[in-house]
């Protein structure tokens, strides 16, 4: 939920370079809360690229209930 949140207000594509957000890109691609182009899966995870290619309305919905239940509202 950390990258759906920090990519909420991007303009896509957006390229995303860090090992760690390419593993949370492919969680939210698995998911259907985004639409993702991701690298293979290999053992050589350097000089990788996921592109984001938007939030899908699964997404978006997905943002606005997190964020209604973390500011405690019904």
């Amino acid at each position: 939920m950390d990258l759906l949140l920090r990519i909420e207000e991007a303009s896509f594509p957006l390229a995303l370079h860090a090992e760690h957000d390419i593993h949370r890109a492919a969680v939210l691609a698995a998911a259907q809360l985004i639409e993702a182009t991701l690298p293979p899966a290999t053992g050589n995870p350097g000089g990788q690229v996921a592109i984001v290619l938007r939030i899908t309305p699964l997404g978006r919905a997905e943002l606005m209930r997190f964020k209604r239940d973390s500011s405690g509202s019904v």
